[in-house]
């Protein structure tokens, strides 16, 4: 025979401005259990500390309890240190803070240095995540040299397509208006000394070393890596991934190898194409406000740009391109299994991959200074 439940408590102790409570028992959601304000009994702590002594079988009603404890702590200003508690229900409580969208303000009562060490913690946490991910991409590409007949060519071919040359026109206007911009900014300051021919090569060298990389990776990033992310959380919410892994067929050859390739060769291409866009941008400028003619415009970009900068441009493209996938499709495989969940899972690779450049092309300018590139 299986042992008498023992009925759930909630034991408070008020010890200076700090109340203790301990939990035991076994929580059902069908049986007596006590509740938050009863617990209270009117008091107003400062800080809340929550245990466990000699707690059993538990459900959502523990659940329950502890959410509304949190939620009083975040209205009153009060500190809720749930740390004594299985980390278990730490998960669960997260996924209810995530899915109850409140207007009940953030928990401030912290000490500064704790919340400034978590904030640590956390983002060490993510860069371990971060990190493995890579490292499992770096080995499914192993073993796509090892075994190409294995990988998905078809799939590959599709995320070109989805990710070049569906991207073509949104990549030329943005493109097109860049260099635009450069050449009538270009123009206040150079016309005013007579160097009006110079337009050619502020708007030359800055797309082909800068601009055109970094602008269309801000286009990919918002475009093809947010659909890398919602399309993977949705199947995360399906089961679809967890089926593939229960089959043995691994996620990221299956499903991140295809699209991360496909965005390695296509940001290169789209880059080049940027910048041509770019530079005809500021050569229409320049014949319209400056009087320079094309010939004379293409001539005086060609004493300047060579192929070591078309070579910087390239390799900042297909690093990119790295990122946007990798940042798309991790944040896809860690979405949370709900709608609101995928969509919070797009939000947040666009952010880190814009992120991500931003910090890329910074070491890359550093470096190249250094090279002499």
């Amino acid at each position: 025979m299986s042992a008498p439940a023992s009925p759930a408590r909630a034991d408070a102790t008020l010890e200076g401005e700090t109340l203790s409570v301990q939990l035991a028992g076994d929580w059902s959601i069908t049986g007596p259990r006590p509740n938050w304000p009863a617990a209270l009994a009117g008091r107003a702590p400062k800080r809340v500390v929550l245990g466990s002594a000699g707690l059993g079988q538990w459900d959502s009603s523990l659940l329950l309890f502890l959410f509304e404890a949190q939620q009083w702590c975040r209205i009153v200003g009060a500190h809720c240190d749930i740390k004594a508690l299985p980390e278990k229900i730490h998960a669960l409580l997260r996924q209810m803070s995530t899915s109850h969208e409140t207007s009940v303000p953030f928990d401030r009562s912290e000490n500064f240095f704790t919340g400034v060490g978590e904030a640590t913690i956390d983002v060490w946490r993510k860069t371990k995540v971060f990190a493995h991910f890579i490292g499992e991409c770096v080995l499914g590409g192993v073993r796509l040299v090892k075994h190409p007949q294995k990988f998905r060519w078809g799939d590959f071919i599709e995320e070109m397509q989805l990710c070049g040359a569906m991207a073509l026109p949104i990549v030329s206007l943005v493109s097109f208006l860049v260099g635009v911009t450069l050449a009538y900014t270009g123009a206040i300051v150079l016309r005013q000394y007579g160097g009006d021919i110079y337009v050619a090569d502020l708007v030359g060298l800055s797309m082909v070393r800068e601009m055109g990389a970094l602008m269309t990776g801000v286009v990919l990033a918002g475009r093809t890596g947010a659909a890398f992310a919602a399309t993977l959380g949705n199947m995360k919410a399906n089961e679809e991934i967890d089926a593939l892994e229960t089959l043995g067929i691994s996620a990221v050859d299956f499903l991140v190898l295809p699209r991360l390739l496909a965005l390695g060769v296509m940001m290169p291409l789209l880059a080049i194409y940027a910048n041509a866009l770019g530079i005809l941008g500021g050569m229409a400028v320049s014949m319209k406000v400056l009087s320079i003619p094309p010939t004379a415009y293409w001539v005086e970009l060609l004493t300047i740009v060579d192929m070591s900068d078309m070579l910087v441009g390239v390799i900042k493209a297909v690093v990119f391109g790295l990122i946007i996938g990798l940042a798309g499709c991790l944040r896809g495989i860690e979405a949370e299994r709900s709608a609101a969940g995928v969509g919070r899972a797009a939000t947040s690779a666009v952010v880190t991959a814009i992120l991500l450049i931003i910090v890329a092309d910074a070491i890359f300018a550093v470096a190249f200074d250094i090279l002499g590139l």
